[in-house]
């Protein structure tokens, strides 16, 4: 399993680059703060974490645009990005901007992203919304990655915006839990691959 950040942004990024190719793309995600941070000032090994995560956005890094290339060997080394962490205590969202190979509208994307999210495949992990929502509408929302419609933004045709939400506490620990049933089934099947009964 990944990082929250990664689990919101690989499903959305997998269906914008089957659909119509990433060349290259940059991640932000404004991310509640985590018990990494320090609820005052206090020593860090990254200095912007040492101060108080209630009172300040820091900007951070993350490893999920990185974390993509693992999982998607075509975009390996195209895609980047960084963190603000902000004075919120759950509920984050990715803003995906990415640079697609084919001519494409915001229409189109959402499409792309809305016959996704509606797919069995995507059942549970990938939603849609167009509602005018905010962050503490997706408090427990179970899936990894909710995309925000109304902000899909596209220029000149190939340069893309993306939007998802993701409840980076809830919405990861029912992931982690999918792992672990899956892991199960593998056991109990006699799959596990060290040879043990």
């Amino acid at each position: 399993n990944a990082s929250c950040t990664t689990n919101c942004l690989a499903p959305v990024t997998k269906v914008l680059h089957d659909k119509f190719g990433i060349i290259r793309g940059l991640v932000n995600t404004i991310h509640s703060y985590t018990n990494d941070q320090r609820t005052l000032d206090f020593p860090h090994e990254d200095l912007r974490r040492a101060r108080a995560a209630a009172v300040s956005m820091i900007p951070t890094k993350t490893g999920a645009a990185a974390a993509i290339g693992l999982v998607m060997p075509d975009l390996k080394g195209k895609l980047d990005g960084m963190s603000i962490r902000v004075p919120t205590p759950d509920v984050s969202v990715v803003d995906l901007v990415a640079e697609m190979k084919t001519d494409v509208t915001a229409e189109s994307i959402n499409a792309a992203l809305k016959e996704a999210a509606a797919s069995a495949h995507w059942k549970g992990i990938l939603a849609y919304t167009d509602e005018p929502l905010v962050s503490v509408d997706f408090l427990h929302d179970s899936h990894s990655s909710t995309v925000d419609a109304g902000c899909t933004k596209v220029i000149e045709g190939r340069m893309v915006k993306v939007i998802a939400w993701y409840d980076n506490e809830w919405g990861y620990s029912c992931r982690t839990v999918d792992l672990a049933a899956k892991m199960g089934a593998a056991l109990n099947a006699g799959g596990c691959s060290c040879g043990c009964k």
